[in-house]
């Protein structure tokens, strides 16, 4: 046994053994059921062996022209001849009489000889003792086993591409026999290797698999975690089938995506970055080291819209009166848990005029920025990367949409919208060529428990962001466009080193913020970038008082972070507790790392530092030692001072509370200007509220200057280090600042201090 999970303990177990087989491309076809609150229908599954796991293929200008993905029209194939039992000829009320399902100890009742049978008496393995340990049993067949959660299962069969016309190009030997398995694999070989330069031809090719008819259903259990899939006689990964189709539907409760009404009160469906990712969407091999690519079909009623990570911006095809269905594809290998879908009656927001003013105007490019464009072979498996595209690489504001529910499509023209262009053009300026090829900004509904959210191609944002200055929208949009770089294009091998997501998207929306705000000085930017250190440095001390020390590690596997198991099943750590969802340790102590060793190097040699690297690992996987080890490299010896993974590793990553050295520049460092001047109004309102009710004559009001949002943030922060505040101080702080046309940020800390007096008021 690989690993053993213990049901007491908070961590998430990753399933799937990838180290045997990797699923190289997801095609989905799916129904979205609003009545049922399911989403059913079939996935393909292509697959590759272990024995056949090819070396990163290196990107060159000659093989990845890349045109503009929206030029690619998808053409939808002539399917081949199904089964009666697809479930495209089923509607979502319709029983699935032709085959019976069977769960964990019951008997198939079944007259087809028991393909979904009682596994624990054919094959002696019981669900619940099963091990992750799948690799070849000798005698016994070999399991394939897929992260798999609040699903019903209902079939599984093999893919018989050799029956797809034309598919006689993808076989390299004559004597093959028609129909055999290695032929089959074989196809499925050529198909998931083709160059990228033939992409369009690899995307039709696998929607013409997809459809094909099934050849021999396939045994199957589920399990709390994991869906296993075997073959009869199939005792090795060669020999399993290589093509594989599932279906399946969702259920209600499924924790992967969440049914709710939008602000409209019109019903939708988005999944809302469960801890468990997209194992109750579909069955998917869930570690990050399995990247794959996907393409989805989805119908629903005509009156909704589908949005989905997608390279193209899909629009719907009517399949008959009353239904539509939309088509997405993604080309980019990425990790499953990426994917991510959203339907509802979501309105497209438009701007209001086509003005030349609402773009940002075109500024030159530093010298020190202007060194992204760089040239070479890329470290990733091949794939049509934008990186090697000319007209990609100087593109500073990609195509983009917003939709919103339609009672919020006004408060998206007049804050989100102008926002966009500015915010993806300093992106762009300070990191260089934006990983993917467009944008879709969806503002969720209200039960969104966070301020946004990133995936491939789509940003979600809280109706939170909308409301008061765009200082809040700003900010958080700048975080998520971060996240395309870091999290993103390039991801984190092993999820506990979260910060290397999180801390880089904090770090650098102050960036990117700064500059898609024009009109600010340089010395300008840095002060506002001070503040919001102060602002963090708070937040962080207030974060570990309150959360067990083991929750404070950012590198909590230590030495043993990346490994897998033999059959590349794993656990993350801590990845189901549920106090992890409010932290944000990850992203506080991964900035102050970063922004320290960016004051170590000086911000014009660390970020250009950081464009090579991006340009280094994108498409690809890392570790902190990856990042770290590079860095080091390119630290002059007598910048150092000590530094070396080693001490940072121990210091900053896998130590509790706070670093040494941060404690230290905090305690030596002078507050900004503008923290200063929240002191002295702070001093103010204190002496405002220990005055007696009426005022002695002759004694002046005080004064209060008008403060940038952050400051306000502040402010109110160390007004509630007060013991009480009188219900008059409370009525003129909400008339000084206008407090109820604030962001929410501030909303939520005005009530905070509001209850500050109202204890008062109780006593």
């Amino acid at each position: 046994m690989d690993i053993t999970l213990d049901p007491s303990r908070d961590d998430l177990p990753l399933m799937a053994n990838t180290s045997h087989m990797l699923v190289r491309h997801y095609a989905l076809d799916l129904d979205v059921d609003f009545e049922s609150q399911v989403i059913e229908g079939t996935i393909v599954l292509f697959l590759e062996d272990g024995n056949r796991f090819k070396e990163p293929s290196h990107s060159s200008t000659e093989t990845c022209p890349l045109e503009s993905n929206e030029a690619f029209n998808f053409r939808t194939p002539e399917p081949c001849p199904v089964p009666v039992t697809n479930a495209r000829t089923f509607s979502s009320k319709m029983a699935y009489n032709d085959f019976t399902i069977c769960g964990k100890g019951e008997k198939d009742t079944s007259d087809k000889g028991g393909n979904h049978d009682n596994w624990e008496q054919a094959s002696g393995i019981s669900s619940s003792k099963y091990c992750c340990d799948t690799g070849d049993h000798g005698s016994e067949d070999f399991l394939l086993v897929l992260d798999c959660c609040d699903l019903s299962v209902l079939k599984v069969e093999e893919v018989d591409v050799a029956a797809v016309p034309g598919i006689e190009k993808f076989t390299r030997s004559p004597r093959l026999t028609v129909g055999s398995e290695v032929l089959r694999n074989e196809i499925i070989h050529e198909l998931v290797t083709m160059p990228a330069d033939r992409w369009r031809e690899q995307l039709d090719y696998y929607a013409r698999c997809s459809q094909a008819p099934g050849c021999g259903e396939l045994f199957f259990d589920t399990d709390t975690w994991s869906l296993q899939i075997r073959k009869k006689g199939a005792q090795t990964a060669t020999d399993f089938p290589h093509a594989v189709r599932i279906w399946y539907k969702t259920k209600p409760e499924g924790r992967s995506v969440t049914w709710t009404s939008d602000q409209s009160g019109r019903p939708c469906v988005y999944t809302i970055g469960s801890p468990i990712n997209n194992r109750a969407l579909f069955p998917c091999q869930e570690p990050p080291v399995a990247m794959s690519t996907w393409q989805a079909t989805v119908r629903a009623a005509a009156s909704f819209v589908v949005l989905m990570s997608g390279e193209n911006s899909a629009k719907p095809t009517q399949i008959r009166e009353g239904c539509s269905s939309w088509h997405y594809y993604v080309t980019m290998p990425m990790p499953a848990s990426t994917f991510t879908i959203a339907v509802g009656c979501w309105t497209e927001v438009m701007p209001e005029t086509c003005s030349s003013d609402d773009r940002p105007s075109k500024r030159p490019i530093p010298s020190s920025k202007a060194d992204f464009r760089c040239v070479g072979a890329c470290g990733h498996m091949e794939y049509p990367c934008r990186f090697q595209n000319a007209a990609a690489t100087t593109q500073e504001v990609i195509p983009h949409r917003v939709f919103a529910p339609l009672c919020l499509k006004d408060a998206c023209q007049e804050t989100l919208l102008r926002l966009i262009p500015s915010c993806l053009s300093a992106a762009h300026s300070v990191l260089g060529t934006h990983p993917f090829s467009r944008l879709d900004v969806l503002v969720v509904p209200a039960n969104f428990p966070s301020l946004g959210m990133a995936s491939p191609h789509i940003v979600f944002l809280s109706q939170s962001t909308l409301t008061g200055s765009s200082h809040l929208c700003g900010t958080r949009l700048c975080h998520e466009i971060a996240h395309a770089w870091f999290g993103l294009a390039i991801g984190a091998r092993d999820w506990t080193e979260e910060w290397l997501s999180e801390g880089f998207a904090t770090h650098l929306e102050d960036v990117f913020w700064a500059e898609a705000q024009q009109q600010l000085s340089p010395d300008e930017a840095q002060e506002q970038q001070e503040l919001r250190a102060c602002l963090r440095w708070h937040r962080l001390q207030d974060e570990l008082r309150n959360s067990s020390e083991e929750m404070q590690v950012l590198r909590p596997s230590k030495e043993k972070t990346g490994h897998v198991s033999e059959s590349g099943a794993s656990v993350i750590k801590h990845g189901l507790n549920p106090e992890k969802i409010f932290m944000q340790v990850h992203y506080l102590k991964g900035y102050f790392l970063l922004r320290f060793l960016a004051k170590r190097l000086g911000d014009e040699t660390y970020f250009s530092f950081l464009r090579k690297f991006v340009y280094t690992f994108h498409g690809q996987l890392i570790l902190s030692q990856d990042f770290l080890q590079m860095l080091l490299e390119n630290i002059p010896e007598e910048k150092r001072l000590g530094l070396s993974v080693e001490s940072i590793f121990q210091d900053w990553l896998e130590s509790s509370g706070i670093p040494q050295q941060l404690q230290r520049e905090r305690q030596a460092g002078a507050e900004c200007g503008l923290a200063r001047q929240v002191g002295a109004e702070v001093s103010k309102w204190i002496r405002v509220n220990r005055r007696p009710r009426k005022r002695k004559r002759g004694e002046r009001a005080e004064v209060f200057e008008k403060l940038l949002p952050d400051q306000l943030v502040l402010l109110l922060e160390r007004l509630l280090e007060q013991k009480t505040l009188s219900a008059r101080t409370l009525r003129s702080l909400h008339r000084t600042y206008r407090l109820q046309e604030q962001d929410a940020e501030l909303q939520r800390l005005t009530k905070a201090v509001e209850r500050t007096g109202l204890s008062e008021r109780c006593r």
